[in-house]
């Protein structure tokens, strides 16, 4: 527990510390006066203040904070009104608000590029002949026999058995036909979590929802492939932006199905969502750490973006409609619409950890 407790903080703290040092540089290299960057969140422990920013190391490592000058709207008597966040174009404003999420995508092609050049953990084939290939869960369903039974996305599929017949599990099509051949029959799972080997007992599903199957487990063969230097980085660059449209495409359905269903048919994370999944991903090794981090900055920065007051996409929403308008929205409107929008977020946070402490424990 304790070293999942310091892998999780030190993943969240990275990405929000990369994310926040994206406005940092790009508000510095716009003359915009900068009054704090902060490791961590206050209490502030000690600062040391260098030219005009004070440098702060604060108590709660979850990341940090870059304060602006000027950033929450144009005040009375500004003394450095010509260093202000407001007074800049809006261009330059836009700039500073996805140089954050530019700052995620950068990290996200680098951790996986050095991951792809060490070895990371990819999809193959059934067919194709890798050393090492294993099955994987990768997802689990709500209410099915392998959620029943604790099975847990990321745990390896070693060994199937029923009676005095076992299988050893070398392809996806193996689990697949064997749960077909025993449904409504109590069978065993030996899987593979970390260290440990265990084993779940389940029956599978004579009869079950559309694309779940027997189990209620999406699958995937994998093996640690790994790249020369030149191609990793390149690699890369193509997963980040892969991931990054899936998430978007991901969120899209999500929104989709709550509008027109009122219900969710897939799981999302929150925050001890997300800690199960680093506890998942310490076990496994540095390696799913390292690609856990990835997938995860990569998330953090699509939702940023997202044109929904109290991110930094519904900031640059109020520019868009500064652009069409000629002139500033009014800041206490603006103000009110990002205090709703954090409540919103705050009350989706709350639902959501919810949903994630009934699922989990």
């Amino acid at each position: 527990m304790f070293l999942t407790i310091v892998t999780f903080i030190l993943i969240l703290g990275l990405i929000i510390l990369i994310h926040e040092l994206g406005h940092f540089v790009m508000a510095k290299r716009a003359g915009i006066r900068v009054d704090e960057f902060g490791i961590g969140f206050p209490p502030r422990i000690f600062g040391i203040k260098k030219g005009e920013t004070l440098y702060s190391l604060n108590l709660f490592p979850l990341g940090g904070f870059v304060k602006i000058h000027g950033e929450d709207g144009k005040k009375k008597d500004d003394p450095d009104l010509d260093r202000a966040f407001y007074s800049k174009s809006i261009g330059t404003r836009a700039k500073i608000l996805v140089a954050g999420v530019v700052m995620n995508l950068l990290l996200s092609i680098f951790l996986l590029g050095i991951g792809y050049w060490i070895g990371l953990p990819s999809v193959i084939e059934d067919e194709d002949v890798l050393e090492g290939a294993k099955i994987q869960v990768v997802q689990v369903s709500s209410d099915s026999p392998a959620d029943e039974s604790k099975i847990k996305s990321g745990d390896t599929i070693r060994e199937l058995v029923i009676g005095n017949e076992s299988l050893t599990v070398t392809k996806v099509k193996e689990v697949q036909d064997f749960s077909d051949q025993y449904k409504g029959k109590k069978i065993t799972v030996v899987i593979e979590r970390g260290d440990e080997i265990l084993e779940k007992e389940l029956v599978p599903r004579i009869y079950s929802p559309g694309g779940e199957g027997p189990l209620g487990i999406s699958l995937a063969r994998t093996a640690i492939v790994s790249y020369p230097w030149y191609q990793s980085f390149w690699k890369g660059i193509v997963s980040t932006f892969y991931l990054a449209w899936f998430i978007i495409f991901s969120i899209g359905t999500i929104l989709w199905q709550l509008i027109t269903t009122g219900h969710l048919t897939v799981e999302v994370a929150g925050p001890v969502g997300i800690f199960d999944l680093a506890g998942q991903a310490t076990q496994l090794g540095f390696i799913y750490i390292l690609q856990f981090t990835a997938i995860l900055n990569i998330n953090l920065a699509i939702i940023n973006i997202l044109p929904f007051p109290a991110l930094d996409g519904g900031r640059l929403l109020f520019l868009a409609i500064e652009k069409i308008k000629g002139s500033p929205v009014s800041q206490k409107v603006e103000g009110i619409a990002h205090s709703i929008g954090f409540i919103i977020l705050i009350l989706l946070m709350i639902a959501v950890t919810w949903r994630d402490i009934i699922r989990i424990f």
